[in-house]
């Protein structure tokens, strides 16, 4: 479909940015990150990931067999859409909500190679903590495991915790730095660009296990994030943005073609066909056709803000 090429000129874009700028510039170390985001969000408890709640893999709507790791799958993962790799389909990673009051704390166990279950052993664990009233975000990723089959789960620290209990990992050993999480060009805040949790047709499955704040204050906290605006865009009467931001960073290169139906994720042929091909909106039980009068538009419009995200209206 081409689209008329006024709609490029009816691009709003708006600017978050992550927080008051802070006079000293010296790297925070963890603990002093983890303790700020405590401080101005809300304390992360220590968890056990096998507490957490299994995100399903299945493929042509069958779970794999225990001791299958299938390479494709219905509802892929989207950690790297660009790429193609078992990790996208890997079994038994968990999901946990951790949350209470407006301290919104969302923590992901993921599994990127196949081990004999159950197991207190995972590859990655990230947390997300954002407060749904001051918008406030912090993020946590674990160090990668070079000595053993993977991280020891069975107690993951607090990122503010001085000194664990006798027999566990410190804080300082089991999460990376802020810098080491803020450095690489595809970050935390690229893929999250539009809110502080994401929607994925993986995630979408325990979507009601993780918390969401769609339109609410978002920003980043800590040194390390201080340079990582946040960037936004919209047309007049766009169906997208009535219910959540879009951002102009891995939400144009990715995301919003592959919710949409307009990239394919390179999975198999359930995940690349309607109705799971256009896992935006959530809970589509529209049919194709209502599908593309209700939001093809929008979409198309978007994608022509992507290309160039700076034109405003006057």
């Amino acid at each position: 479909m081409r689209i008329a090429p006024v709609l490029i000129a009816l691009c709003f874009l708006c600017v978050g940015v992550t927080g008051p700028v802070m006079a000293d510039r010296r790297e925070q170390t963890l603990l002093e990150y983890g303790s700020q985001c405590a401080r101005e969000i809300g304390e992360i408890p220590p968890f056990d990931c096998n507490s957490g709640t299994e995100i399903p893999i299945t493929v042509d709507g069958k779970p794999p067999r225990p001791e299958e790791s299938p390479k494709y799958c219905d509802r892929p993962s989207l950690l790297v859409p660009e790429k193609e790799t078992s990790e996208q389909c890997m079994p038994h990673s968990r999901i946990l909500n951790l949350s209470r009051g407006a301290t919104q704390i969302s923590a992901y166990c993921r599994q990127n190679s196949p081990r004999k279950q159950p197991t207190s052993f995972f590859d990655e664990v990230v947390v997300v903590l954002h407060h749904a009233g001051n918008g406030k975000t912090c993020w946590f990723q674990s160090k990668p495991e070079t000595k053993t089959d993977g991280i020891d789960t069975s107690r993951v620290p607090p990122p503010n915790e001085k000194k664990p209990p006798p027999g566990h990992i410190a804080a300082v050993e089991f999460w990376k730095t802020p810098a080491e999480v803020a450095a690489p060009k595809r970050n935390c805040i690229s893929c999250h660009d539009a809110g502080p949790f994401i929607l994925s047709p993986f995630i979408a499955q325990v979507w009601d296990k993780v918390p969401t704040d769609p339109l609410g204050k978002y920003s980043n906290i800590g040194t390390a994030f201080e340079s990582q605006h946040v960037q936004v865009m919209s047309t007049p009467g766009n169906t997208c943005v009535g219910c959540h931001r879009i951002g102009t960073d891995q939400s144009c290169k990715f995301y919003l073609g592959f919710s949409t139906g307009t990239a394919a994720p390179g999975n198999n042929k359930v995940a690349n066909s309607y109705p799971l091909s256009h896992w935006m909106p959530t809970n589509n039980n529209m049919s194709h056709a209502q599908w593309d009068a209700a939001n093809v538009k929008s979409v198309h419009a978007l994608l022509n803000c992507c290309k160039d995200p700076n034109l405003t209206v006057s």
